[in-house]
């Protein structure tokens, strides 16, 4: 939904109350989506005055009770998030339901205040040239042989593969077990 400052909102919502125009024809005026958020804007503007219209810069935090009874208030009477927003003077009912989504998948514990991104662990850098200081002459000659060997021996595999793709990929097919052709054949 596209973001609209608090005087585009404040003229919408005066000029509904003035009763020159419903919501969807409003809507239709200024090119707005849906006629839903012009509802809320009058609905928060009646409950809060124009405070009920601005943006929260500043981020809130709310206690796990509070949120537990905002979300228990919620079920037990049935309001929508809206009415409930407005029974507990928070102008953001989309707050209530994100603490209402959180609540159904984490329970709880997805109500509580978590700041911040997890901290990354700690790990030690190893940096290839200290290992190789660390490593004798004859230990690197070794450490060097065994990744030719290891080249040379992908390199004659890529070769035969290109020359018989079909017998390579025969040869090095791997076995299925018996239990499961059994499963299969019933």
């Amino acid at each position: 939904m596209a973001k609209y400052n608090q005087g585009f909102k404040l003229k919408v919502v005066q000029e509904y109350l003035n009763g020159h125009l419903g919501y969807l024809l409003l809507a239709q005026k200024y090119g707005i989506p849906s006629s839903t958020a012009i509802k809320h804007w009058v609905r928060a503007y009646k409950a809060f005055g124009e405070e009920g219209l601005q943006r929260k810069t500043k981020h809130e935090e709310y206690p796990v009770q509070f949120k537990l009874d905002v979300l228990n208030f919620m079920k037990q009477t049935g309001a929508s998030y809206q009415d409930t927003a407005i029974r507990f003077n928070m102008n953001q009912p989309s707050i209530i339901a994100t603490w209402n989504s959180k609540f159904l998948k984490e329970g709880v514990e997805g109500l509580t205040n978590v700041k911040g991104r997890p901290s990354m662990p700690k790990k030690t850098k190893d940096t290839p040239t200290k290992v190789e200081k660390a490593m004798s002459r004859e230990e690197q000659l070794e450490r060097e042989n065994e990744l030719l060997r290891l080249e040379v021996a992908y390199l004659k595999k890529l070769k035969a593969f290109r020359e018989n793709p079909d017998a390579f990929l025969e040869k090095h097919k791997q076995r299925l077990p018996l239990n499961l052709k059994k499963k299969d054949s019933d």
